[in-house]
């Protein structure tokens, strides 16, 4: 990135929030993404860490003097600003926006500016953002625990200014987030001659969009009060036994969490938050590809969860007894070894867990009778080794990070301690006592 902006060049409002960090480009899984950085150092900041976030001055002064590729604002809670993000709409050749584009920025009229590719806006309003889903194709709305890149590039015609913009962030949510959830589930005329069984990832996208037709509230009453109910109520309130570790209990409860709201990565996040066993950690980048302990256990608990629930009354009155295992729930659940009991995923819908009790397949390998455990060779035992092996290496990840962080301080101390040494025989050579240095 070229010089980056000035306060004279974005709106006010932003400025003057100490809410600032820098960023930097970096591969995620084969994809550039971008990290956000703590201004003046070469550490990863936090979205939900106000201590990792600094002054506009000081991030602006740190891009112009440090390896880092722009400027970041953070989202909190605690303001009143939204960010609206609009991907590949923009020809970067002419500068034109798509008819989408433009009719979005249109509505909300307001601070609009280029984002760094060149190739979307970024468009900053004050406002509630409603509950539920806060992205559909390439549109995206964002008012806490995220960053947008800011560039300063604004758009020609818009106004300089946030405008405060409640009801039309309320209308584009009702016609492009929450109606193009609606179609994603409504199978269209021509979809009637797909086969019968989606894939996978199809049954989730549409088991999570009719989970957000419950409040989280709902939806957490009834995981409470489903046939593994205790289980998920004791990982809420913060219990930990019988897990080997903390990070078990995470992503047991994560993995219940994927179960309830349809694998909804951002619903699993913010329900995450308000258990108990929400700690700091969740926040701290433990990877080298920027990941927080957070967003890799959400992924992971994401890619080991198979069924999905899907409230009983979103179900159509001449569902099939054979629907798909999204919509009616699978049995065939991987049952985990001795060593990853606590973490099986939940299956089966709220009704079948509610009515039958004892066919949670979610329940400890503990609790199961001897012949339920499959037997050697068996695709769920092979599964089972191979998430025992994922564990592994993620705690190996962890304490290799953990390894660093110590050496980096164990450097820092030997460096403090020799500037020391250093200052002591300074003063000893100096020193008017002939008999000092004996």
């Amino acid at each position: 990135m070229g010089i980056p902006p000035t306060a004279a060049a974005l709106p006010e409002t932003l400025v003057d929030r100490d809410q600032w960090i820098c960023w930097r480009s970096q591969d995620r899984d084969g994809k550039p993404t971008k990290a956000p950085i703590i201004p003046r150092t070469t550490r990863f900041a936090s979205t939900t860490d106000p201590d990792t976030w600094r002054s506009f001055a000081t991030a602006r002064e740190a891009v112009t003097t440090t390896s880092v590729a722009g400027l970041g604002f953070v989202f909190t809670a605690d303001d009143p600003l939204v960010g609206v993000d609009l991907d590949d709409c923009r020809d970067p050749a002419t500068g034109e926006p798509t008819a989408f584009a433009n009719r979005i920025i249109g509505e909300l009229d307001s601070y609009t500016e280029v984002s760094p590719s060149g190739t979307g806006y970024h468009i900053l309003v004050s406002g509630t953002l409603p509950e539920g889903r806060n992205r559909a194709g390439d549109l995206e709305l964002y008012d806490r625990s995220r960053f947008f890149t800011v560039t300063g590039d604004h758009v020609s015609g818009t106004p300089t200014t946030i405008a405060a913009r409640t009801d039309a962030l309320e209308t584009i949510h009702a016609t492009e987030v929450a109606d193009a959830a609606e179609d994603s589930a409504t199978p269209s005329d021509e979809r009637s001659t797909a086969p019968a069984v989606a894939d996978a990832s199809s049954d989730k996208r549409t088991a999570a969009t009719k989970a957000a037709a419950l409040s989280d509230e709902e939806l957490l009453s009834r995981a409470k009060h489903a046939a593994n109910g205790e289980k998920f109520t004791r990982l809420w309130n913060g219990t930990t036994s019988g897990y080997e570790s903390h990070s078990e209990a995470d992503m047991a409860l994560c993995r219940l969490l994927a179960f309830w709201t349809g694998c909804d990565a951002g619903r699993i996040d913010r329900l995450f938050r308000q258990s108990d066993l929400y700690r700091e950690k969740w926040d701290e980048v433990h990877y080298a590809d920027g990941h927080t302990y957070g967003e890799k256990t959400i992924d992971r608990a994401i890619t080991r969860t198979d069924d999905v629930y899907t409230p009983p009354e979103t179900k159509s009155a001449d569902q099939s007894p054979t629907a798909t295992p999204a919509s009616a729930g699978s049995t065939d659940q991987p049952l985990a070894s001795d060593e990853t009991t606590h973490e099986a995923a939940p299956t089966g819908t709220a009704t079948e867990a509610e009515s039958t009790p004892a066919s949670d397949p979610s329940r400890e390998t503990a609790e199961s009778a001897p012949d339920e455990t499959p037997a050697p060779g068996h695709p769920r035992r092979a599964q089972a080794r191979r998430e025992r092996v994922e564990e592994l290496i993620d705690r190996v990840e962890a304490l290799l990070a953990e390894n660093e962080r110590l050496q980096a301080e164990l450097q820092t101390e030997r460096k403090r301690r020799q500037e020391l040494e250093d200052a002591i025989e300074e003063d000893e050579t100096g020193s008017w006592w002939p008999l000092w240095r004996r």
